[in-house]
């Protein structure tokens, strides 16, 4: 609830009162106003110059290094060893109880107050466009959807047409269709 507050005010989206309420919450809740600030200065730094570009790293590998590796497991005791490590790791592997991945709620939210119409699509809905929803007259369009942990690609959809990337998100990629797609990772 106070992350979407935060969010609402890095964003110029709340009223009067809200932003007074904002204020006097930063004032007296230092947790608060400490969130608010890791917020705001994580808000800089996706509006600051994304590197298009990352110098080539030269690893320097010795001659024989995979073969010094993996020349024990090659001997008998060594292969039968590895061969109990890895039934003992498959054994524990399929007894383990599986994890229940529960949906985490995550706002979208696009500045475009020239439009009448904005939506969504991505992974988490199948690639089917879902609406988003104008908040006042504020030209903020937004919309919180339950999505699964995981990696997820997405884009916007402007009347019905124009898709573009969240310029709040800097991972993005090339979709096969000469567009770009935002990328972002959802966790618990």
């Amino acid at each position: 609830m106070m992350d979407d507050m935060i969010s609402m005010f890095i964003d110029d989206e709340l009223s009067i009162d809200d932003k007074i309420e904002f204020v006097e919450k930063v004032h007296y809740d230092k947790a608060f106003k400490e969130e608010s600030v890791e917020l705001l200065n994580q808000e800089r730094v996706i509006r600051s110059e994304v590197v298009d570009h990352v110098p080539p790293v030269k690893l320097k590998v010795s001659k024989g290094f995979f073969s010094s590796l993996f020349a024990p497991l090659l001997h008998p005791v060594g292969l039968v060893a590895s061969s109990a490590v890895a039934g003992a790791l498959i054994m524990l592997f399929f007894s383990m109880p599986s994890q229940v991945h529960t949906a985490v709620p995550y706002r979208f939210v696009i500045y475009r107050p020239d439009v009448i119409r904005a939506e969504i699509t991505g992974s988490f809905t199948e690639w089917k466009k879902i609406p988003m929803k104008r908040t006042g007259s504020t030209g903020y369009w937004e919309i919180t959807l339950n999505l699964p942990q995981g990696e997820h690609r997405f884009t916007y959809i402007i009347e019905g047409q124009e898709r573009f990337a969240d310029p709040t998100v800097a991972t993005r990629e090339r979709d096969d269709f000469g567009g770009e797609n935002s990328i972002i990772l959802v966790e618990s």
